[in-house]
């Protein structure tokens, strides 16, 4: 097993150290493995990237990511950053606050991180510019609050995770709600305090009135959460279903209610998502091809069989925690979450941990490393609108990564805060 296990992941992490795309890496690290260790016939990659790709709910993320490109040109996205502004525009940091909130909401749309922090921050950091926050500052809490577009549900990883560990996708999604609120809070918590202390930002007196009148402009962009996760919860469709009728909503909705979407505007968004899908389908595919081969060699089961050395539970999650935060440093959370999957989880069932808690702490880990260099792409995201250097967000980040391992720490050990929305009301899961 140590031998299988250098060779594969050391041709990874150099592959990946001399600049070679993640999805090229993958692929080349797992023939490189297959060709000294074993006598397998090179074809189980393709095969294995294809069987891996024929499955009904991944089907859901090319559409999610379609949504969220039509309700970012239709106008819902900025209709939701309204919403936000007229309910915390009158505290202490008001625009951060509103870009914390505002991504909550997207997040309730998109799936997705990357597409969290294009959509918000290209509104909200140059605002923040604008009321005299830090540069840094600005562009960091944007792309911290980028990650809550991978916790609340819908989510991309989350449907991914369903996948690998053939889990319900409507419990991972319910189990979300209340980390990736709690996230949200943490965020904007730091920014208030960040705001009073620094003086960032102007106050803004609370209208009920001009709060009336922008829930009237934005009750249809509300809506579109609603519409998904109560369909799903109420058993009108399947996630894979939701996130076609997201796509619909979304453009009728743009092109008749608020008149913002055109055709034009349609086709950018389907070329935007059909690059993106690509980039994600070429690293899921890889990612299983590898995954598979780690099954083969049964490295899960030797691994689960170490790991169960540790005669303390609580050491082991812990030690778990850490390598997933390490690793989402590196690689990317898709690859990193079809490759390990299969790997922790029999050792995390075995200490008597719920499979749907295990895919939130996961998804909170990885979550993380979108913000955490050298691979962080939120950072890269939001350097991007911004023009600041990813250094100087990385040192105005801190605080935030730290918020956020914490949360991860209570949901770690308190698995009320995702499990009780699903009638698991234990305090502590470990066996």
């Amino acid at each position: 097993m140590a031998t299988t296990l250098l060779l594969m992941f050391g041709s990874l992490f150099l592959l990946l150290l001399i600049g070679v795309p993640i999805g090229f890496s993958l692929g080349i690290s797992a023939a490189i493995t297959i060709w000294f260790t074993t006598d397998l016939p090179m074809t189980i990659i393709p095969s294995a990237c294809y069987g891996g790709l024929d499955s009904f709910p991944l089907m859901a993320i090319p559409f999610f990511i379609f949504a969220g490109n039509l309700m970012r040109h239709g106008g819902i996205s900025r209709r939701l950053l309204d919403t936000a502004a007229a309910f915390v525009g009158h505290l202490r940091g008001s625009v951060g606050m509103v870009t914390v909130l505002a991504s909550m909401f997207f997040a309730a749309i998109s799936g997705s991180a990357p597409a969290t922090v294009t959509s918000i921050g290209s509104i909200t950091i140059p605002e923040m510019r604008a009321n005299k926050y830090d540069e840094g500052y600005a562009t960091a809490l944007t792309a911290a609050a980028g990650t809550i577009g991978v916790i609340i549900p819908p989510s991309i990883p989350f449907v991914i995770y369903g996948v690998v560990a053939n889990a319900s996708i409507g419990d991972m999604f319910m189990a979300g709600i209340v980390p990736g609120v709690m996230i949200g809070v943490a965020l904007m918590l730091v920014n208030y305090y960040t705001a009073r202390k620094h003086n960032y930002g102007t106050l803004v007196a609370f209208k009920f009135k001009r709060m009336l009148l922008v829930l009237k402009d934005s009750i249809w962009a509300l809506l579109v959460p609603v519409i998904i996760l109560g369909g799903i919860y109420g058993g009108i469709f399947t996630p894979t279903e939701s996130a076609v009728v997201g796509v619909v909503y979304a453009i009728i909705i743009g092109l008749f209610v608020y008149k913002e979407l055109t055709p034009k505007l349609i086709w950018e968004a389907l070329k935007d998502t059909v690059l993106i899908n690509g980039q994600t389908t070429f690293l899921i595919g890889f990612s299983l091809a590898f995954a598979r081969y780690l099954t083969m060699a049964q490295i899960p089961n030797k691994l689960a069989d170490s790991l169960m050395g540790f005669s303390n539970p609580v050491v082991i999650i812990l030690m778990i925690n850490l390598l997933l935060l390490i690793l989402g440093c590196f690689i990317d959370n898709i690859s990193a979450m079809v490759i390990l999957t299969p790997i922790l989880l029999p050792v995390v069932v075995s200490l008597g941990i719920d499979p749907i808690m295990f895919g939130i702490i996961m998804v909170v880990n990885l979550a993380i490393g979108f913000i955490t260099p050298p691979y962080g792409a939120n950072l890269f995201f939001a350097s991007a609108i911004s023009n600041v250097s990813i250094v100087d967000i990385s040192k105005r980040i801190i605080p935030m990564i730290v918020v956020m391992i914490a949360i991860l720490m209570m949901l770690t050990f308190m698995p009320i805060w995702s499990m009780g929305i699903l009638g698991d009301y234990s305090l502590f899961t470990f066996s």
